[in-house]
């Protein structure tokens, strides 16, 4: 993430959270008190937005001393320590659950993604992310994403032209083919295009894609339709989305997909338990 992404989003979660100022704080603590805490995980998993949590002290207060112990994407085990903070004990009061709240988040996504990706080894198949992600918050959970060995998908709507079934209702009674072909003539970008049945794919082979969606179908499907490709000689990425789980990403694997994309990774992740606590103040 760029350094300046990192800033606004935290300058604008601390606005959110300490508004006009930490009255319980600013009211009980000596303003040249001085402090240590750790922040631990409560739950095994994989970390993400160590740097996000460090900016946050650091913004509330430059002096603050912030040691990682634990990197992003590296594995963390419950009750190891992750970092350890000393500075200004309003600064670490005043941005604890900022920090908190987006390394939890941060590290949910993580530790998510890094199940999906473990569970299909040794397939040489990338497990991607959707759009499916946080409004605003897009960069950061590709992020998350990205730092557990999973890959991103088109950021937006301007990164990659892809027809999906939508679009084929707009070009109900138009040749796809043609329709695939006039595309690639227009744009720059790779062109993706998805289709639920073996019988649009056949239709599209010789079209041009880069990539075919293969959308909510099953493993034994899926696995048709890599043989379907490799018969023809088609040089196109295959990609298989849709109802997958990290109870069948196995079986979507061992078909041949080049691809696999979940939505779970952003939609349907829990957070990581993590906490904060003071060890020393004086």
């Amino acid at each position: 993430m760029k350094p300046e992404y990192v800033r606004n989003i935290v300058k604008l979660a601390l606005a959110e959270d300490v508004g006009q100022g930490d009255i319980t704080t600013d009211h009980l603590v000596p303003l040249n008190a001085r402090s240590q805490a750790r922040l631990i995980s409560k739950a095994d998993g994989v970390i993400c937005g160590v740097n996000l949590a460090c900016s946050v002290f650091k913004t509330l207060n430059s002096r603050v001393i912030f040691r990682a112990l634990i990197n992003d994407g590296q594995p963390v085990h419950r009750g190891e320590t992750i970092a350890e903070i000393s500075g200004p004990t309003r600064a670490l009061l005043s941005g604890e659950r900022v920090a908190v709240n987006l390394l939890s988040f941060l590290s949910g996504i993580a530790t998510q993604t890094r199940l999906f990706v473990n569970k299909i080894k040794p397939y040489k198949v990338d497990i991607m992310d959707t759009r499916k992600t946080t409004p605003l918050l897009r960069q950061m959970e590709r992020y998350a994403v990205r730092s557990a060995g999973g890959v991103n998908h088109r950021f937006n709507l301007n990164d990659m032209a892809m027809i999906k079934d939508n679009h084929r209702v707009v070009c109900q009674g138009q040749d796809m083919n043609e329709v695939i072909k006039n595309l690639k003539k227009k744009v720059k970008t790779k062109v993706e295009v998805e289709v639920d049945s073996l019988n649009q794919l056949k239709e599209i082979l010789n079209s041009g894609a880069d990539i075919i969606l293969l959308d909510n179908m099953t493993p034994q499907q899926v696995a048709q339709a890599v043989q379907i490709c490799r018969k023809a000689k088609a040089r196109v990425l295959l990609e298989a989305s849709g109802g997958i789980t990290l109870k069948n990403v196995k079986q979507y694997a061992a078909t041949g997909v080049e691809r696999i994309s979940v939505g779970a990774l952003t939609h349907s992740r829990q957070v990581l338990n993590i906490s904060m606590e003071f060890m020393l103040t004086s």
